[in-house]
């Protein structure tokens, strides 16, 4: 077997709209392509050996062994391949569940092996070791014991590698429970809560409303314990050292013995030392918390418990008593064997990787048992403790109780006025007391320490009591009142027209005075600027858009390439738009037939919002069929005023737009709005360009579903033009004097088609047309677009792209003179493969009053060789097309086409 391609999804995607974490491992199984798993010797019994607990798998047959029985009656590798990568994660403590295999059509023997992951690594580790196993058990009948534990290990590794710490993942989880949109940015850690500007940021704790000073003076321990004392709030006594010979004097200025030693700028309890009773015991001290930081805090030490009180958006939301890590006897095992069994509680973990931490011994643990009298070969007396850390941080393998119910009220009023006083709107405030169900002025507590980013876990999951939702006080705090962490989506998608009506829908918002974010296929946009130039139609582009603090508006060109390579970048849009379904790309990415594209781009369709949108062509069968898949709103465009269709559509109190009488109008109910004449929305090449009367439908439907008003939606369609600023590739018309040139990013046979519904009415000259098509198109697909040309135009330059895409220089070009030939035995036409020499040969001999129609690769070249002519006029249609130059060489477009460029 080998693996040809390994791809990671992160969105909704083809083979699920749910499940979006998805590894999509393409598999050749080479010389065991016919042969099932039931004539493989000794694999069953070898994969059973290896993996007992695949037992657990219902697999088809739907009960518990059903896979195992799929094996033993016959079923092809790449099934099985699926079902290990599964189960290899689940033993490694990541629980995934579906999984899809199947074999592609274009290349018999080589499947998609499709199964989810929670960690992208491990996911990709877990295909690559499933092959690795299926393999052994193939060639030796076995896999070594040794090998598969080694496999779970690294696959445990790479999950705690990437996991974002329980405070992070309570937040996340809280999101996700609220249906509030989460990303991480990929820099110190930060995440991403919502989207655009509506959306929030969080470090850990720390959120982007936490005031920078207040951070500053909780990371000084001394100077918030300087300016509580100064509030009147219960402090330590204390001092600040640099040096050892003032250890001495501080300890005498705190009051003496017992003290505490600890760094000035430590945290999770590193350095500290607590109720130092002797010299000795304070130069050992001084010299650990001499290593963490260059000052020093001396404090006089308090007898009490230590309490962990967390403050949200100045509301004590969870009290949590701190327990130090300990071992209680049982009269029969030592003290190490009682670690021992301590530590492997499931729920201890390695640092911050779990609900508790792992109890290890450090120098101030042996010194505890030296002063409590034991050692670590000591058999504790039944229920008695012994501590093994002075501090009671959960890092260092404390427990910690659930005291919330019973801080007392004054101790409250306390904690809420420490976090106004220290500036923080998420605040972990350290006391020590005796009793936290009492004043701390009653029982001699004082306020240790107040932290900026407090961690959760002590709250979401404690030892004992009650766990305390603080993640949903921190969400209330970020998004108040169901506050929106959303902007509008609008997602576009389509075979032809996707940029234009991107462009277009992206215009008639801005017309609302918002700030639009949009991708297309020649560059990402915010407002009036471009932010990256280049094809940007996949998920990486979107997220730019999203991630933007800026924009309030998203309008994203989603194109099939980006939905195979990684699935959509969100979980569903306001408005999900298909314009059409025809053959381009066939062939590329396993997507081989017109039905299964169609399925492919139903998923922006179907990723839409139960209360939202999905605007669908009702001329385009495929895609009107996507109506039976989505769960939201169904809203129809149509070229046809008497679609039936759209009229039961209406009848059962839908919405639609419709090319009816000249107008674009909107039909809800019983009742018709007019927007616009088509002749008056340059766009539309004065009505006469019916595929971008389509892509105006679609745009001014989307918009109005959004609630844009009809008067922004008309503002937007009579100021929009196919112009090479707001349209560059699509429908650029430029007078060169005696003749025209018309550059369009047509590349496949239905964008032939709808151009050529348009270049056919030019009746004052030649029509010339300079053609060639990507070179990874089927054979089938050139010798197409040859037939098209000859259909169009009265004489043909053909031409190749620069990037031929692993085709032979000239096959191209070759495929497409058969099809002219085919179609127009008698046609004109040459053959130049460089696309900037086929250019100028067309526009150098191009007879009077004739249009030359550039079909280029690069767009922006193709514009540069027509401006190079000198004095160049951009022809623009406006509202009063009959006087101009256009209307006199175009005739009347008789006939309507429903695909669109």
């Amino acid at each position: 077997m080998r693996i040809l391609k390994i791809q990671t999804l992160r969105g909704p995607n083809y083979w699920s709209i749910r499940r979006h974490k998805l590894i999509v491992m393409r598999l050749d199984l080479e010389n065991l392509a016919e042969t099932p798993t039931n004539e493989i010797p000794g694999f069953y019994e070898g994969l059973v050996e290896a993996l007992p607990s695949l037992e657990g798998h219902f697999c088809s047959p739907g009960c518990r062994g059903g896979f195992l029985m799929r094996v033993r009656e016959g079923t092809m590798m790449g099934h099985v391949v699926e079902h290990v990568a599964l189960e290899l994660q689940d033993l490694a403590g990541m629980n995934t569940g579906f999984g899809r295999t199947r074999e592609t059509t274009s290349a018999p023997g080589v499947y998609q092996v499709v199964f989810e992951y929670l960690n992208e690594e491990a996911g990709r580790y877990a295909g690559r070791a499933a092959v690795r196993l299926c393999q052994s058990i193939v060639d030796r009948g076995r896999y070594p014991k040794a090998e598969l534990e080694q496999d779970v290990q690294d696959l445990k590794d790479l999950w705690r590698d990437a996991a974002l710490g329980p405070s992070t993942e309570a937040l996340i989880q809280e999101a996700e429970k609220r249906g509030i949109p989460w990303m991480q940015l990929g820099a110190r850690f930060l995440i991403q809560l919502g989207y655009g500007v509506h959306q929030k940021r969080m470090q850990a704790t720390m959120t982007d409303n936490t005031g920078i000073l207040g951070v500053e003076l909780a990371c000084d321990k001394e100077a918030t314990k300087r300016i509580l004392g100064n509030s009147g709030v219960p402090v330590p006594r204390g001092t600040v050292i640099n040096f050892l010979d003032d250890l001495e004097e501080a300890i005498q200025y705190v009051g003496g013995y017992p003290i505490v030693i600890k760094p000035l700028d430590g945290n999770h309890g590193r350095g500290i030392s607590i109720n130092i009773t002797s010299w000795e015991e304070a130069e050992a001290a001084y010299d650990s918390a001499r290593q963490i930081s260059r000052s020093i805090i001396v404090e006089r030490y308090y007898v009490g418990r230590d309490h962990r009180v967390l403050v949200v958006n100045g509301k004590v939301v969870a009290v949590a008593e701190r327990v130090p890590a300990h071992v209680v006897g049982d009269g029969r095992a030592t003290i190490f064997e009682l670690i021992e069994e301590t530590n492997k509680d499931p729920n201890r973990g390695d640092g911050h990787d779990n609900v508790l931490t792992k109890i290890e011994l450090d120098r101030t643990s042996y010194q505890l048992l030296e002063k409590q009298g034991y050692t670590l070969n000591t058999v504790l007396p039944k229920s008695e403790v012994c501590y093994l850390k002075a501090t009671a941080n959960l890092s260092t393998g404390g427990i910690a109780v659930d005291r919330t119910d019973e801080i007392h009220p004054e101790n409250v009023w306390l904690a809420q006025r420490i976090v106004k006083i220290i500036g923080l709107d998420v605040a972990g405030i350290d006391i020590v007391t005796q009793d936290i169900s009492r004043p701390l002025r009653e029982v001699d507590g004082v306020i240790v320490e107040v932290n900026a980013a407090p961690g959760f876990r002590m709250h979401v999951a404690p030892s004992q009591g009650i766990p305390r939702n603080v993640a949903g006080a921190v969400m209330d705090m970020l998004f108040p009142n169901d506050k929106s962490s959303r902007i509008p989506i609008l997602s576009v998608t389509g075979t032809n027209g996707k940029t234009t009506t991107t462009r277009l829908l992206a215009h008639i918002f801005k017309q609302t005075g918002k700030v639009i974010g949009y991708t297309t296929t020649d560059g990402t946009y915010i407002g009036d600027y471009l932010v990256e130039a280049g094809d940007n139609t996949g998920p990486q582009s979107a997220q730019l858009i999203l991630s933007d603090p800026t924009v309030e508006v998203a309008v994203l060109e989603t194109a099939r390439g980006g939905i195979l390579r990684s699935g959509i970048a969100f979980e569903a849009a306001n408005v999900g738009i298909v314009l059409n379904v025809a053959a381009d790309h066939l062939g590329i990415g396993d997507i081989d037939t017109l039905d299964q594209l169609a399925h492919l781009k139903s998923i922006v369709a179907e990723a839409v919002y139960p209360d939202g949108y999905s605007v669908l062509n009702a001329d385009d069968p495929r895609v009107a069929e996507m109506a039976e898949r989505t769960k939201a709103n169904v809203a129809f465009f149509t070229m046809k005023p008497d679609s039936e269709l759209v009229k039961k559509h209406i009848q059962k109190g839908g919405v639609a737009a419709v090319y009816e009488n000249g107008y674009i109008s909107i039909l809800k109910g019983d009742w018709t709005h007019r927007i616009e004449r088509a002749e008056n929305i340059p766009l539309t090449m004065g009505g006469r360009a019916p595929f971008m009367i389509a892509n105006a439908l679609a745009a001014t439907l989307a918009a109005f579903v959004q609630n844009v008003s009809i008067e922004q939606i008309r503002a937007g369609l009579n100021s929009f033009r196919a112009s090479v600023s707001q349209t560059p590739g699509r429908m650029n018309l430029f007078n060169l004097g005696n003749y025209h040139a018309l550059v369009d990013y047509a590349h496949n046979p239905a964008s032939y088609e709808a151009l050529g519904a348009f270049v056919r009415n030019w009746t004052s000259g030649d029509r010339i047309g300079v053609v060639g098509g990507p070179g990874d198109r089927r054979d089938e697909d050139f010798v197409m677009l040859g037939k098209l040309a000859a259909e169009i135009f009265n004489y043909i330059i053909v031409k190749e792209d620069d990037d031929t895409r692993g085709r032979q220089r000239g096959s191209a070009a070759d495929l497409i003179v058969r099809g002219i030939k085919e179609s127009s035995p008698n046609s004109k036409y040459e053959v130049i493969l460089g696309e900037t020499e086929a250019i100028n040969k067309a526009l150098d001999t191009a007879p009077d009053n004739s249009l030359v129609v550039i079909l280029p690769e690069s767009v922006s070249r193709a514009i540069r060789l027509i401006k190079a002519r000198g004095v160049v006029k951009e022809e623009i249609a406006q509202q009063n097309t009959n006087s101009s130059t256009v209307d006199s060489q175009i005739g009347v477009q008789s006939s309507v086409v429903n695909t669109r460029l």
